[in-house]
């Protein structure tokens, strides 16, 4: 699938609990793209995991009962969602928050009310981003990559050894859990290692590290 034919036939999830933001969303983004509309984190799950996943989400961080960094967290462990971009809303705008929704897997973050060309612009950004990403992936993979030792990891972005290990797996398309189960750590310590990765590696996502960390251990033929 060409960039080009993402941007245009793409799917945009948005996930609000007010009905008036869902339509101002909507109208803001319908004439470029299908849209589809959850109106709680629960609904937005079961949307998401449906037949026809979005290709980009776009949520509220505070929502009852399941809000925005749940709903994140919770699709951040399905293989399926590693590529998808995620943008919060939120009337918040302190350094912290932001700070927060990124650690939590976000790709980016506009502070409400948004103003309608940095949401458009925001929204076509991400998904050129994601489908470039998903295309250097499949190059990078075709070079068949040696995933036998962590070591070549440590020493391209100067992590610890256990950081590299951590790395190892998510670049063979691990969820935080299995690799906890595989290093023999908790779940918590196998994310943080993750997030120190990630600074480390000057990356924002799990599958720009998962890109960078395959293009390592890729091994060129000829």
């Amino acid at each position: 699938m060409t960039t080009q034919k993402e941007a245009t036939q793409a799917t945009i999830l948005i996930v609000d609990d007010t009905p008036e933001n869902l339509a101002v969303l909507s109208e803001v983004l319908q004439p470029t793209w299908r849209v589809r509309a959850a109106n709680s984190g629960r609904r937005a799950l079961q949307i998401a995991t449906s037949d026809m996943p979005p290709d980009l989400i776009l949520l509220d961080v505070m929502m009852p009962e399941m809000d925005g960094y749940e709903v994140v967290q919770a699709l951040r462990e399905d293989d399926d969602f590693a590529a998808t971009p995620f943008v919060f809303l939120s009337a918040k705008s302190d350094r912290t928050d932001v700070r927060a929704g990124m650690n939590f897997g976000a790709d980016d973050y506009l502070t409400k009310p948004v103003v309608r060309d940095d949401l458009l612009a925001a929204v076509r950004t991400r998904l050129a981003k994601a489908a470039a990403i998903r295309e250097r992936l499949q190059e990078a993979t075709s070079f068949d990559p040696d995933f036998s030792s962590h070591e070549p990891l440590q020493a391209a972005f100067s992590l610890t050894p256990r950081e590299a290990e951590v790395l190892l797996w998510v670049a063979q398309g691990k969820s935080n859990g299995d690799v906890a189960a595989i290093l023999e750590m908790s779940e918590k310590t196998a994310k943080q290692h993750l997030g120190v990765c990630f600074q480390k590696m000057g990356v924002e996502s799990r599958t720009a590290a998962t890109l960078a960390a395959i293009e390592v251990l890729a091994k060129k033929p000829g």
